[in-house]
């Protein structure tokens, strides 16, 4: 709750970004100031019907200001909500009485003291595009709030540091609507005349208004209970359309293993009589936590072994664990402005990550999120568009919703217990809850309790909530024969900015190991201090040195293990040798896999220098001709191939190569074909020394997965590396290797076996192609996940001249421009596909460019992220900037181009 000296809140300008040649106002975190009146309680009272709805918020207002002066009093709104009326303590005001914008209104003169103000609105929900406020999906109504959607309900403090008890109230038709929901427990419900009934909601629970949700349809409900560790009973539903409810099970299997695991990690009980969730087609984001009432985008709800992969099994226990778990970092302790939204979301993504690493593997969950890490957010952290995690301005909010905010935040709030350890992280947590449960705080409030229930000087934490980019260590080890000491001089830098030319030390742990000879771990004995075999270093300072005493021979260091800080990392002086005998005998997964990216990322690199400085014959000649593939990097894959035991989602990944993402701040001026080719080239070398090994690898996965489907996590490693030999294997273009792929596709008993065998095909020109598309499209097309898979795979094609069938599939009856999904799997997909987006005509670029603006006009969150494709064309060559710089001008000069947009846009121009 928001508390302190207040004063009069200055209403904020808004710009209507629909005037020609308007610019937005920036919010600054600094500016920000309490609300002059807190709210006791409010009522909502909605009556739905199909053309106009109309709300009625009663608003009990508390003085939250000095002096006996009643400041004024600024609502937020929107242009697309109609107010029919206000009211004071009873008492209609008429228009001189208030000040009304299309985004605001202002009560000039409140009255002192506690009052109370009813405010009516009228909307149309079924005309709402932008999927925020309330709107209709499938035909049913449902919310969406966070960040700034409730102002599109009605005029209200819009803000998340407003906490209050809500009732809601929903009319509607019986027959069209019999599922009425909202927050909190169901107190009351009935039938009222000409066909309509009634429920009643209360949420004993204080929340601000980004939390409130509603949804009225006609849904088919799965139901079950949970017994908490007092042994209250707690009523469990799921709704989804009636076609849908067959594929439920996973979701509320999800949501009690959640539920479990919070009260055994962190002693989180839940704190209600019911959880509801519903699923929805169209929905903006992955998931809302709303209290009591979680409303996913169906994509992360729905699963059966025909429609879902491993990957959507993994992701929505991983999505309804997160939602989930906000119900205590999120809903119980909120942020106390837009700008801390880390504070509820990178807190929130650490817990669904541990509790996907104990549902799952713990290794291979970390290998796949620092690889997202550093494909995406390190990209981010790089670009113009590069923010701390807790951001200092923005224009448009919906535009934070970053991996650095989410996925940064994690690895921030890991940071901590990598230091403290997990007793000392949980006994942060403790404290933390303590102190402001029911409350709206800040990241420094975390940051205070956790460094005063370990009483540890945890102040240069600070840093890494204020400066952007990625930090840049290197470290460099020295061994002593005689002295028999290991010497390691590390140095951190962290890079400019946008906004922040100069950068302070950060505090960086560095976990480490020292490998002798025989691979094992040699015991650690610094400043006279024994510290077994592994030990975490504090790097708070630009530059430390440690030596490492009774090191009797030289040893191989392991750094960074677990990944335990998000930094860069050099290590002077480190060989293919080094790196081949820690992806061979390092105990730590984590470094083991990242051996294998550093030997594919030095190749890569030598390899595109190579190709790039001569134009003498084709790629694969230019690379043969500087030595080809190593027999290094191909025995290294032997090994891990042929492991006995090993995990085969390890195998898959540390037989991978680094994605372009990461290689492009070591390329300047970037040919993004040329960079795809090399590693086109490389791969299949590699496939063509391994193929004994990736057939067996196939034939042994192949026997092993007999019988029926099973999303564990050993099963689904199975499928991965078959699946990635095969992929492989396809690179060769082997007419017997294609007729196999086709004919595993036809046969496939599940689907990820079937989208992994199109995808395998889908890059590859010719009948069986066309075959597999049409196949799939006419087996799945009443089934919508599934085309969405459909979709993608044909926009990220590398097919050359694709940007024709994907400028095609805009007009297919399977894609619908309105829905967010669509347009991330059509859109998106397209960005990823380097050969047509990056299309040397600039075709691709204008696609997407044009894309963006019709797509702006329905949903500005959508094109935002559309926009956002756009974000490192400074990295590319110059014929390919001047394309992509092009296109963000021309984005930028649209009449009405919206804030969420032109933030993006603009600053990438910048």
């Amino acid at each position: 709750m928001a508390s302190g000296t207040a004063t009069t809140e200055p209403p904020m300008e808004k710009v209507d970004m629909a005037a020609p040649g308007a610019v937005p106002t920036v919010k600054y975190r600094k500016d920000y100031k309490p609300t002059p009146y807190l709210l006791n309680q409010v009522q909502l009272n909605f009556a739905l019907d199909e053309e106009t709805s109309k709300v009625r918020s009663v608003l009990d207002f508390v003085p939250n200001y000095e002096g006996t002066s009643p400041p004024e009093i600024f609502l937020n709104g929107r242009k697309d909500v109609k107010l029919l009326s206000v009211k004071v303590d009873g008492k209609a005001l008429s228009e001189s009485d208030y000040k009304l914008t299309p985004e605001s209104l202002t009560i000039s003169s409140p009255p002192s003291g506690t009052f109370q103000m009813e405010i009516e609105t009228e909307l149309r929900p079924q005309d709402n595009t932008s999927l925020e406020g309330l709107y209709k999906s499938s035909g049913n109504f449902c919310t969406q709030c966070e960040a700034e959607g409730f102002r599109g309900i009605t005029y209200y403090y819009d803000r998340p540091d407003v906490l209050t008890k809500m009732t809601t109230r929903i009319e509607a038709d019986k027959k069209l609507y019999p599922v009425l929901l909202s927050n909190g427990n169901l107190i009351d419900s009935g039938d009222l005349g000409g066909g309509k009934h009634f429920t009643v909601w209360e949420d004993p629970w204080k929340k601000p208004c980004y939390l409130f949700a509603l949804v009225a349809g006609d849904l088919a409900v799965e139901k079950s209970t949970f017994k908490t560790m007092s042994g209250r009973t707690v009523d469990l539903a799921v709704y989804v359309q009636a076609r849908n409810i067959s594929k439920v099970d996973w979701a509320m299997k999800s949501l009690k293993e959640a539920m479990r695991w919070d009260e055994e990690k962190f002693g989180f009980e839940y704190d209600l009589d019911l959880f509801n969730i519903v699923a929805v087609d169209d929905f903006n984001m992955g998931a809302m936590e709303n209290k009591s009432l979680n409303i996913f985008n169906s994509r992360l709800v729905l699963a059966s072994p025909d429609t879902a992969t491993d990957m959507d099994y993994e992701r929505i226990e991983g999505v309804v664990g997160h939602e989930y778990f906000h119900n205590r970092t999120g809903n119980r302790i909120t942020c106390r402005d837009w700008f801390q939204l880390t504070l509820k979301e990178g807190l929130t993504v650490y817990r669904d990550q541990e509790f996907t690493a104990d549902m799952t593997s713990r290794a291979m969950k970390r290998i796949n999120d620092v690889s997202a890490l550093r494909a995406s957010q390190f990209t981010e952290d790089g670009g113009p568009l590069a923010h701390p995690v807790r951001p200092d301005s923005y224009i448009a909010m919906d535009n934070f919703y970053t991996l650095t905010v989410y996925e940064k935040g994690a690895e921030v709030v890991r940071i901590y217990e990598t230091l403290l350890g997990k007793d000392g992280f949980r006994k942060g947590m403790d404290l933390y809850f303590d102190r402001h449960d029911g409350e709206a705080v800040t990241c420094d409030d975390f940051l205070a309790a956790m460094a005063d229930a370990n009483g540890e000087d945890l102040s240069l934490m600070s840093k890494w909530y204020e400066q952007a980019g990625t930090p840049v260590l290197t470290v460099s080890p020295s061994y002593d024969e005689g002295a028999q000491t290991l010497t390691l001089a590390v140095k951190q830098a962290l890079p400019p900015t946008p906004g922040q030319p100069t950068k302070e030390p950060v505090l960086i742990p560095l976990t480490m190991a020292l490998l002798g000879p025989d691979g094992e771990e040699l015991p650690l004995r610094l400043q006279g201090k024994d510290l077994g075999t592994s030990t975490v270093l504090r790097i708070d300072e630009a530059e430390k040195t440690f030596v490492f005493e009774g090191v009797a021979s030289k040893p191989v260091p392991s750094l960074l293990r677990n990944f335990s800080a998000p930094v860069k990392m050099t290590v002077e002086g480190q060989t293919d040798e080094d790196l081949t005998f820690l992806l061979a005998h390092d105990s730590d997964l984590f470094n083991r896999w990242d051996a294998s990216q550093r030997l594919g990322k030095a190749l890569l690199l030598s390899l595109y220098k190579a190709a790039s400085s001569s134009q003498d014959g084709s790629v694969e000649e230019r690379v043969a001709a500087a030595g080809g593939v190593s027999s290094r990097l191909v025995d290294a894959y032997r090994s891990v191939l042929t492991e006995e035991g090993a995990d085969g989602a390890f195998v898959a990944a540390a037989i991978s190569l680094p994605t372009a993402a990461e290689l492009l701040d070591d390329i300047p001026g970037a040919d993004p074909l040329l960079l795809y080719q090399v590693r086109k080239v490389i791969l299949k070398e590699v496939t063509s020394q391994l193929r004994p090994e990736l057939e067996a690898m196939v034939a042994a996965n192949d026997k092993a997965l007999q019988g029926e489907y099973s999303p564990d996590s050993a099963s689904a490693a199975r499928r991965q590396i078959k699946n990635k030999a095969l992929a492989y294997l396809s690179m060769l273009k082997d007419e017997n290797v294609t007729a196999d792929v086709l004919g595993r596709f036809r046969g496939a008993s599940n689907m990820t076996d079937s989208i992994t065998m199109l995808s395998t095909l889908v890059d590859t020109p010719g009948e069986e192609r066309e075959a597999a598309l049409n196949e799939f499209y006419d087996q799945w097309k009443d089934e919508g996940l599934v085309i969405l898979k459909w979709l993608a795979l044909q926009a990220s094609s590398n097919v050359p001249g694709n940007v024709k069938q994907v400028t095609a599939l805009l007009d297919h009856p399977a894609f619908n421009i309105n829905n967010p999904n669509n347009c991330y799997s059509l859109f998106l997909g397209f960005a990823r596909s380097v050969v047509n987006f990056h299309a040397e005509d600039g075709s691709g670029y204008k696609f997407l460019g044009d894309s963006i603006i019709k797509v702006d006009k329905i949903n500005p969150q959508v094109a935002a992220r559309m926009t956002s494709a756009f974000t490192s064309w400074r990295k590319f060559n110059q014929e390919r900037q001047d394309l992509l710089k092009q296109q963000l001008q021309a984005i930028t000069k649209v009449d009405g181009l919206s804030k969420n947009v032109y933030e993006i846009a603009t600053k990438a121009l910048e």
